[in-house]
């Protein structure tokens, strides 16, 4: 068996340009512009590519970007400040502010200040109440892009065994609870699970998010299933390799190919579509934001 390839950059672009249609209407029939504000502190050079890459996708579907960079010396207060005067900004109906953030800023504080409704990450504590209480809010955007991959291998997840690696409040209990909403039956493991393979060997749906480089082995996975891989790891190049180092998954991708229906790749799979869902969270926020119905995409 080869898995199929679930092609993150494909069903991205195809969600970006629904959004930029949807952008087009709401400036052609109401005459609204959608703005999201990105904050970042410091010039961490990780962060720096994820705002660009964000910014770039933001201004491609007609997403008025609003930058905000701040010293890596700003004050907790200066941040705050500023997250006040964009919570009060008409024209900023999303906000995020990267991280991680200096030692000397609570990133507790500063994404419970954001309003919830201009919260795009879905990070507020309000909304991700709402998301545990299965009551309507944004919701982040990892997560958010693994659902989507997800279903473009089920019709349904409605009864599929699903088993969620990692515990994080960022992918892995909101993920969990996103597909509990869609009806599956949702297993949450972790590195202290007790006989980790077994419980990953019966999932119809496996979604990794440890943070481990090639964490989940091709023997753990239940053949045809499908593989959603969350993770971003750098690693040391092999020898003669280009480049010093590669980028990998929490999958061992070669092995899990060999065993898997459906797996996403990494690079080119869930990354391409968190930018994606970050431009669909900020335009369904613009909408809420204005009294109009969430757009169906």
């Amino acid at each position: 068996m080869t898995a199929g390839i679930i092609d993150g950059k494909a069903i991205a672009a195809d969600l970006r340009g629904k959004v930029t249609d949807a952008v087009h209407r709401l400036l052609r029939d109401r005459g609204i512009v959608p703005g999201i504000a990105v904050v970042m502190v410091g010039q961490n050079p990780a962060s720096k590519i994820y705002v660009r890459n964000k910014s770039n996708a933001v201004t491609a579907t007609g997403i008025s970007p609003y930058d905000e960079n701040l010293p890596a010396t700003a004050s907790e207060a200066e941040l705050l400040d500023l997250i006040a005067r964009l919570n009060a900004d008409d024209k900023v109906n999303g906000i995020l502010v990267q991280l991680p953030l200096p030692p000397q800023i609570d990133p507790l504080k500063i994404i419970s200040a954001i309003d919830p409704n201009k919260d795009v990450d879905g990070f507020n504590p309000l909304n991700a109440g709402r998301l545990a209480s299965g009551f309507p809010g944004l919701v982040p955007c990892t997560p958010l892009a693994c659902i989507r991959l997800a279903k473009t291998v089920h019709a349904s997840l409605a009864g599929v065994e699903a088993v969620v690696v990692g515990r994080s409040n960022i992918v892995g209990k909101p993920v969990a609870q996103m597909l509990l909403a869609e009806n599956a039956t949702v297993t949450i493991a972790h590195s202290k699970t007790l006989d980790l393979p077994t419980v990953c060997a019966r999932a119809d749906l496996l979604i990794a998010a440890i943070g481990r480089p090639e964490f989940v082995r091709g023997d753990w996975i239940k053949p045809g299933a499908t593989v959603i891989d969350v993770g971003i790891n750098r690693v040391p190049a092999p020898a003669g390799g280009a480049g010093k180092y590669k980028i990998v998954g929490d999958v061992a991708y070669t092995e899990a190919a060999g065993v898997a229906g459906a797996l996403t790749p990494v690079p080119g799979g869930v990354g391409p579509m968190t930018i994606a869902c970050l431009v669909l969270n900020t335009l369904c926020a613009t909408c809420a934001q204005n009294g109009l119905p969430a757009p169906q995409i």
